[in-house]
C-alpha cells in the first residue's frame, strides 16, 4: 500500500459514520446496549409466558439472558484479539473467522437483513403507538389512518439520520435507554397494581397438541428477539478509544454488563409480573391489557415512540455505513455531504415505504427474525470464536460454545415455523396501507 493510498484510507475511514469519531466513554457503551437490546418487543414479553407457562418459560428467558450475555463477550474479546488491528464491524470479524470473501457472504446478508427488517418493525411501532397516544388523549378526534403517524414518525428521521458518526447520536440514545427503563417500569408497576385478576388461568390458551406446540415455537422466536443486539456490538466498541495499555474491551465491557442488568430489569418483571396477573389472557402488547389509568398508558405509548426513534438510529448506523463503504470504497465515490445526504434520504424512504405498504410485518419478523436473528446472536460469535481460538475438545469452553451453538439452531428452526403459522393465521386480517 501506498502512502497516497493508506492516507486515502484513512481519510475515508474518518469519514464513515462507525470509524468517524473514537472519543466514547463506557457509559455511551451501556446506553447504545440498552437501545439497540431492549425493543419494543418487551412487551410481548408477558404473551410469549403465557404460551409457554411458568417453567418453561422462566428457563427460557434465563437461558436466552445467559447465552446472550455470553456470546456478547465474546464478541467485546474478538475485537482486538489481533494485536494492532480492530475489528470495527461485524463482517470484518466474520473475513478473519471464515476467509475474505465467505465472511461477507456469510454475514453481511444476514447483518442486512436483522437492521433493515428492525428498522421496518420500528417504523411501525413508531407509528402505531403514536396513533394510540392520539386515541387516547383525543378519543372525539376524527381517526387518523396508521399510515399517515408512519410518516411523521418518519419525518424524524429524515432530520436524525444526517448525524454524521455513531457518536453524534449517543444523546438520543441516552433519551431512548431512559425511555426502555420508563415503560418498562410502567407495564409492570401498573400491572401490580391491578393486581391478580379474578378469573386468571395460567393454563395454555391453545386445546390441541399442535397448537399448542405452535404457539411454543411462536413464543421461542419471540424471545429471541427480545435478546437482538449483537448485530451492532462491534460497532458500538468501535468508537470506544484504544491503545494496547487500555484496549477498548474494558470500558466496554463495564458498559455492557452495566446495560445486561438494565436488561433484566425490563424484562423480567415485565415477563413474569405480567403473566401473573392476566396469566393466558395476556394481550400480545401488555399496554392493550392495561386499558386504564389512560393517562398513564397514554404517556406509556409516548416513551415507547421516543424509545423507538433511538433505536432506529442505533440499527440504521451501521447500514450508512456499509452503504456508503459500498459507495466510496468499491464503486470510487467521492465522500461528501451529497452523497452522504442522498444514501441516507433514500434508506429512510425505503423503510417508511415498506412499513406504510405492510404493516403487519411484525407478523413477518417471526419468521424472518428466526432464520436470521437466532444466527448474528446465538450462535455465530461462538463458531467464530471456535475457528479462531480453537479450544481444546470436551474442554469448558469447547462445551460450552457446541451447547449454544445447538441451541441457537434449533430455534432457527422452530422460530420460523411458529412465525409462518401465525402469519398463515392472521393473514385473512392483513390490509396492505391500513
Amino acid at each position: 500500500m501506498t502512502e497516497e493510498e493508506a492516507a486515502r484510507q484513512k481519510a475515508i475511514n474518518d469519514w464513515l459514520p462507525v470509524t468517524a469519531s473514537r472519543t466514547a466513554k463506557w457509559w455511551y457503551s451501556a446506553f447504545h446496549n440498552v437501545t439497540a437490546m431492549v425493543g419494543a418487543g418487551v412487551l410481548s414479553l408477558p404473551y410469549a409466558m403465557s404460551h409457554l407457562g411458568w417453567g418453561p418459560g422462566i428457563t427460557v428467558l434465563v437461558l436466552s439472558w445467559i447465552i446472550t450475555f455470553y456470546t456478547l463477550w465474546q464478541m467485546v474479546e474478538m475485537h482486538e484479539m489481533v494485536p494492532g488491528k480492530r475489528f470495527d464491524r461485524y463482517h470484518e470479524l466474520g473475513q478473519q473467522a471464515f476467509g475474505e470473501k465467505l465472511g461477507l457472504w456469510i454475514v453481511v446478508p444476514q447483518q442486512l437483513v436483522v437492521e433493515i427488517s428492525v428498522d421496518i418493525v420500528y417504523m411501525v411501532t413508531g407509528g402505531r403507538s403514536l396513533k394510540k397516544f392520539h386515541d387516547i388523549v383525543c378519543p372525539n378526534c376524527k381517526s387518523i389512518r396508521t399510515t399517515y403517524f408512519i410518516m411523521i414518525f418518519a419525518s424524524v428521521h429524515f432530520v436524525l439520520s444526517h448525524l454524521p458518526s455513531f457518536n453524534s447520536i449517543s444523546g438520543v440514545s441516552l433519551s431512548a435507554a431512559v425511555m426502555s427503563l420508563a415503560y418498562s417500569t410502567i407495564a409492570w408497576t401498573a400491572s401490580a397494581a391491578k393486581g391478580v385478576q379474578a378469573d386468571v388461568d395460567y393454563g395454555y390458551s391453545a386445546k390441541s397438541a399442535s397448537g399448542k406446540a405452535f404457539n411454543v415455537f411462536t413464543a421461542l422466536g419471540d424471545v429471541a428477539f427480545a435478546y437482538a443486539g449483537h448485530n451492532v456490538v462491534l460497532e458500538i466498541q468501535a468508537t470506544i478509544p484504544s491503545t494496547p495499555e487500555k484496549p477498548s474491551k474494558v470500558p466496554m465491557w463495564k458498559g455492557a454488563v452495566f446495560a445486561y442488568i438494565i436488561v433484566g430489569l425490563c424484562y423480567f418483571p415485565v415477563a413474569l409480573i405480567g403473566y401473573w396477573v392476566f396469566g393466558n389472557s395476556v394481550e400480545d402488547n401488555i399496554l392493550l391489557s392495561l386499558e386504564k389509568p389512560n393517562w398513564l398508558i397514554a404517556t406509556a405509548n409516548m416513551f415507547v415512540v421516543i424509545h423507538v426513534v433511538g433505536s432506529y438510529q442505533i440499527f440504521a448506523v451501521p447500514v450508512f455505513d456499509m452503504m456508503e463503504t459500498f459507495l466510496v470504497k468499491k464503486l470510487k465515490f467521492r465522500p461528501t455531504l451529497t452523497l452522504r445526504f442522498i444514501v441516507r434520504n433514500v434508506y429512510v424512504a425505503f423503510t417508511m415505504m415498506v412499513a406504510i405498504t405492510i404493516p403487519f410485518f411484525g407478523g413477518l419478523l417471526g419468521f424472518f427474525g428466526g432464520l436470521v436473528m437466532a444466527p448474528t446472536t446465538y450462535y455465530l460469535p461462538c463458531i467464530m470464536w471456535l475457528i479462531i481460538y480453537k479450544p481444546k475438545p470436551f474442554s469448558i469452553t469447547w462445551m460450552a460454545n457446541w451447547i449454544c451453538i445447538v441451541i441457537g439452531v434449533a430455534l432457527m428452526i422452530v422460530a420460523p415455523i411458529g412465525g409462518l403459522r401465525t402469519i398463515i393465521l392472521s393473514a385473512k386480517e392483513y390490509e396492505f396501507f391500513s
